[in-house]
């Protein structure tokens, strides 16, 4: 039997996906057993090597797959998106336990009514929730009367060895391998290419701001529309990598980092940025500003406008210093091992607790086995 295991939506290189694998890397070093799986395999090259349990999300195979996997583990950890109603349908009518971890804004995907109760519905089965910030804790708790004792405020926290401040030769060589010129200042995109996310508001930002370079590094279901895009506004001024699981690279060539998106939580791409040194150029979504403090480590700006982001990011480009203090911010309220930590304490106290409340309920169902135990105890 293992500690844990942990299940992500896919083995896409995402945010959620990608903080598991480094959780699961700071657990063990704590002495922590713990196993990944997906649901189902991402539609992009490059994910994370992991188990996927089916072809589809929710489907029956990968129900019982991920039922099966889970009797084989002290307890299970759910991050986010469609591990919520897997993970509820897997355990339905054992004992077993999970703990689903938050990974977006509530406000956002809970706005339809219907959304909002059956989520409210599935939230009730976990033993304990985690989110991302207490100003999203207290939202779960109002908009989907989670109580209060099951809940939880862990920020998502990033392994600060792989995120460097990068000296000049390092840049050249990072430039060089992604075709950049060494006299042009680049931008940086990192991230999913899905609406939510807007990059199209970045292609007209740059474009807006003369011999500056975009460098696009992911991929997803918006990249052919955004690639022609880029075309008609800013040609040869864009480049799209696709996706890379060398992420560090892409920072150690860039000068600032852009996140135009129109819903975030606590965005792992931001923390990144951050430890390498940069200034990022924001929306003020979610919980960004937890991170970003704006003309402090970057700069924040309204959701769909253009003209601020070209604004931001000219401001940056030209305030490499902010960079020094981002990687202090960062340092302290986001490195991997202060929030392993914090996620060890909880699931020992999950583990804990769900086993007293197990033997409560075994005690309830056979109250002579209880006896019989209880006179052998005295010496009966």
């Amino acid at each position: 039997m293992i500690d844990i295991l942990q299940v992500i939506t896919t083995n896409d290189r995402r945010g959620a996906e990608v903080f598991a694998h480094d959780l699961a890397e700071a657990l063990t070093r704590r002495g922590r057993s713990v196993r990944t799986v997906a649901l189902a395999p991402t539609a992009h090259d490059g994910g994370l090597d992991v188990t996927t349990l089916g072809t589809r999300r929710l489907g029956i195979g990968t129900i019982f797959a991920l039922r099966a996997e889970a009797r084989r583990a002290r307890i299970v950890l759910a991050h986010g998106s469609s591990t919520l109603p897997a993970c509820a349908l897997a355990i339905a009518g054992t004992e077993m336990q999970f703990i689903y971890r938050n990974i977006g804004d509530p406000t956002h995907w809970g706005s339809a009514t219907l959304r909002r109760a059956r989520s409210a519905l599935l939230l009730r089965r976990a033993a304990a929730v985690v989110a991302l910030t207490p100003a999203t804790a207290r939202q779960l708790t109002r908009l989907y009367r989670v109580h209060a004792n099951k809940m939880r405020a862990i920020p998502k926290g990033v392994p600060a060895e792989r995120f460097l401040p990068v000296d000049e030769e390092s840049r050249a060589l990072a430039r060089a391998r992604f075709g950049l010129r060494d006299d042009t200042p680049v931008v940086l995109y990192i991230g999913a290419l899905s609406p939510e996310k807007n990059v199209a508001m970045a292609i007209d930002a740059v474009a807006a701001l003369p011999d500056v370079h975009l460098l696009v590094v992911g991929d997803g279901p918006d990249r052919q529309m955004l690639e022609a895009h880029a075309a008609d506004r800013a040609p040869t001024r864009v480049s799209f990598t696709g996706a890379t699981s060398d992420p560090a690279a892409a920072y150690a060539a860039a000068d600032t980092v852009v996140l135009p998106s129109i819903s975030e939580g606590l965005p792992g791409v931001l923390i990144e940025a951050g430890l390498c040194g940069l200034p990022v150029v924001a929306t003020d979504v979610g919980f960004v500003s937890d991170i970003v403090s704006d003309y402090e480590t970057g700069f924040l700006v309204p959701t769909g406008d253009t003209d601020a982001l070209t604004t931001g990011l000219g401001r940056a480009l030209s305030k490499p210093e902010l960079g020094e203090a981002a990687r202090a911010h960062c340092l302290a309220q986001f490195e991997i091992s202060f929030i392993a930590a914090r996620w060890d304490d909880l699931i020992e106290q999950t583990i804990r607790v769900g086993a007293q409340t197990s033997s409560r309920f075994s005690a309830r169902r056979d109250p002579q086995r209880t006896h019989v135990g209880s006179a052998r105890a005295a010496g009966h």
